[in-house]
């Protein structure tokens, strides 16, 4: 059960990244984004989805 936590939280973190990368945040706000996503990968995945790719004008989704 735990690496598929990890797979899933992995896979989340990678997501977020590329949705902040690509997204027109202001650089500090991509920094502070990433770690997010690093540190808190499935918590930071659900926040990006819900607010922060309203807030930046982040692409759908393509999956």
């Amino acid at each position: 059960m735990g690496t598929v936590i990890g797979i899933i939280g992995l896979i989340a973190a990678i997501w977020v990244i590329i949705e902040v990368v690509r997204s027109s945040a202001s650089t500090v706000a991509k920094i502070v984004w990433i770690v997010c996503a690093v540190l808190f990968s499935i918590i930071t995945a659900i926040v990006w989805a819900v607010w922060g790719r309203k807030e930046f004008g982040g692409q759908k989704a393509v999956v």
